[in-house]
This record gives C-alpha cells, structure tokens and sequence, in this order.
C-alpha cells in the first residue's frame, strides 16, 4: 500500500533536482537514499561550460590556453610586479611565477599548442623569479614571441628579449637600471660582490638574447643623467629598437603574423 507522503517528498525533490530512490532502481541508491542530477560530459563540453572556464583562467591566470585563430597559439600575459619567493603587499598587482611555470611546460608538452605570444607591462619584481621564467621562454622548442605593452621594466628586460622574436609598441617604455635590494644588508665586502654577480647574470642573459653587447647594456644602465634620484636608462620603444634591445617595432597584429609564418615554415 502506497504511502500519500510519497508524491509529496516526490515532488519535493524534482524540486531540488534530486531523484527519489525507487526499489526498482538500484543504480541510483545512495547511503542518503537519494541520488543528485549530475552534469553530463555534453554539457560539460557545452560552449556555454567552456566559456564559462576559459573567462576563469582570465581571471585567475591572466592567461588564453589555446586561441582560435589560424593557429593554436597559447597567450601568456605578465604584468604587475613579479612575484617571486615572498607576496607582495596587498593592492599589488602581481605576476605569481608558480602560476606560470606551470603554463610554460604545458606549452612545451602539448600537441595541439603551436606557439606562444608573451605579453608584457611589468615593472619589474622578484630578480630570482624573473629570470626563471626568462630562462623557460627561452628553452621553449616552439615559436614564440614577446610584446612590450606599456613598460618593460628592470628584470621585465630579460622576459622581453627571452623569446625567438621581441616586438615593441611605439609608446612602450623600458627602464635599464642595477640591480636593487630592499631589507636589511650587511655593509661587507661580500654583499658588493653577490650584487656584481646577480647584475651579471642578467646583463649576461639580454646580451645572449638580444642584439645589444653587454659593455653597452652596461652603459645604459650606469647612467646619471636622466633618472632623477636613480641611475639608468629610459628606453621607448623607437630607442629600444635602434639600440637592438627589441628586434623590432609592431604590434599584435605584427607579432601574431609573425609566428604563423614560423609555424607555417615549420
């Protein structure tokens, strides 16, 4: 004899899009007696679904796994501060290079991948974190490809000149200075010598990336006379291009051509 309470807690779940449990329908039993409607993989692989995941990873990566043009190509973007080791202060904008790395050796491992584009409009950060990452662009097999948007700062440098191909927008800026320390350091001897080998390491990656000698990096980077309260250099874009820090003037446009004619080439 049926139970009338049956059609109501039937109702009730319809309701919540949860399936009563039914004698004759063992596949749906539960320890609950009741069973949740679940996603199919159809809509999983909605385009509604995988709108919904890719506007994610914008916004918590700052990145486009694979576009939809001529080519699969993978956009990475850097901008804010570098961060490194330890967070930056709260309102920060940051770079997380654990966030990145990952992306790198996906670009590197996936098949369908065929390139990667490198926008940038940093000012800089963490030395240790930005030079890995410009250590991995570089070691990509891929084409690859950077854009300076904006500003291309400190160890920004070395990310801008790390892929096959550097591009530049007129307006974009570049600011060539030491190395610095912010914290407490020991007035020895020794400390001088560790800052002469960190600044070598970078000066030593851009002249081994880039078209500029490091005696000339170098110059620019001691330079008095232009920054006020700081010594370096400011680059735009046009300067960076005539002194061969950035191989060429361009946009999106210019830097997407040029990796599907790389890719094409094969």
């Amino acid at each position: 004899m049926s139970n009338p309470l049956d059609k109501i807690f039937g109702l009730r779940f319809l309701a919540f899009g949860i399936a009563p449990c039914r004698p004759g329908n063992p596949e749906k039993k539960r320890p609950g007696g009741w069973k949740r409607a679940e996603k199919t993989n159809d809509e999983k692989s909605s385009p509604v679904e995988q709108q919904r995941l890719e506007q994610e990873q914008i916004e918590d990566l700052g990145s486009i796994w694979r576009t939809r043009g001529k080519h699969a190509i993978h956009c990475l973007t850097v901008v804010g501060q570098v961060e490194g080791h330890v967070e930056a202060p709260q309102g920060q904008k940051t770079t997380k290079y654990e966030h990145v790395i990952p992306q790198l050796v996906a670009v590197q491992e996936d098949p369908r991948i065929e390139g990667l584009l490198v926008l940038l409009n940093t000012v800089g950060g963490d030395v240790e974190a930005g030079l890995a990452l410009a250590e991995l662009i570089a070691s990509i097999s891929k084409p690859s490809a950077t854009l300076v948007l904006g500003g291309g700062h400190s160890i920004g440098i070395p990310l801008a000149v790390s892929a096959r191909h550097s591009f530049i927008v007129p307006t974009a800026t570049m600011t060539v200075h030491p190395v610095r320390h912010s914290g407490l350091i020991l007035g020895v001897p020794q400390t001088m010598h560790c800052f002469e080998q960190m600044q070598q390491r970078i000066t030593g990656f851009v002249a081994a990336h880039s078209g500029m000698p490091e005696k000339r990096y170098t110059q620019l980077m001691l330079h008095t006379g232009e920054l006020v309260m700081d010594m370096g250099t400011v680059l735009d874009g046009r300067r960076a291009v005539k002194e061969k820090l950035i191989d060429e003037l361009g946009g999106l446009s210019d830097a997407l051509a040029w990796l599907y004619k790389e890719i094409e080439r094969g």
